[in-house]
């Protein structure tokens, strides 16, 4: 899919959907996980493919669900360990790879600087997308001059978790607490979307598009677009990336 957002002049972006490659059930088709369990051979041809729509070179990170930042030159090698990116160098693409959660992409309005995160809870509640934006702002991208696009994750009806996760939210941010509905003696469904955009807007960007918390945009409920690891457990992954072109 393209994201449906206005792009600044020489900013692409592109998040696959899971058909399109040549992995056989249960990472059928297009998974670009290499940790998953499939054939290296399959995901290095998945690969290739998905490198070939963006005309880019995407890297991809070893991701930890942390708050690790990489700045992305053009020769940076795959398997850096961290859930955040972001490059200045044409062609190089800032990629995350996800199977529920939430990938956030990011450009500067003078198309100058790009970057992306993997926002699951952890990473999320964790302070990668300050971490991210902090390094951003260091090439010159303030949070005021950045805009947001939020890809497909799981969504609002299916992601089940434990006090501790609104608990880890709610620390800094009280208000969140209408984003945690009850579901069960100690259980509740998280909008990782809607978590997503208020540490965004807390950080002033306020230009934000793509997932609005809605079923479409639901992992776990179109298992014929995207994968999911909580859907599935054993699962591909899909990816989101941004560019330079």
């Amino acid at each position: 899919m393209t994201p449906d957002w206005t792009l600044p002049t020489g900013v692409r972006a592109h998040c696959s959907e899971r058909a399109g490659g040549i992995s056989v059930p249960p990472y059928h088709t297009l998974n670009l996980g290499d940790h998953v369990g499939d054939d290296p051979r399959a995901v290095q041809e998945n690969r290739r493919r998905y490198a070939e729509v963006l005309s880019a070179r995407p890297v991809f990170l070893q991701q930890v669900h942390g708050r690790g930042v990489v700045r992305l030159a053009a020769d940076t090698p795959d398997g850096a360990e961290a859930d955040a990116c972001w490059t200045t160098e044409r062609g190089v693409a800032c990629t995350m790879m996800v199977a529920d959660c939430l990938p956030v992409l990011l450009a500067d309005m003078q198309g100058s600087v790009v970057g992306a995160a993997h926002c699951g809870w952890r990473g999320l509640a964790g302070g990668v997308l300050e971490a991210l934006c902090a390094d951003m702002a260091a090439a010159g991208a303030r949070s005021e001059t950045l805009q947001a696009w939020l890809g497909p994750c799981i969504g609002p009806e299916a992601f089940e978790v434990g006090a501790e996760v609104r608990d880890a939210f709610l620390q800094g941010d009280a208000q969140a607490a209408p984003l945690f509905a009850p579901h069960g003696e100690g259980k509740f469904l998280a909008d990782l979307p809607g978590l997503a955009r208020r540490r965004l807007a807390a950080l002033g960007v306020d230009a934000i598009s793509g997932n609005d918390g809605s079923r479409d945009w639901c992992t776990v409920f179109n298992p014929s677009r995207f994968f999911s690891h909580r859907r599935d457990r054993v699962s591909g992954r899909f990816a989101a990336s941004i560019w330079l072109a």
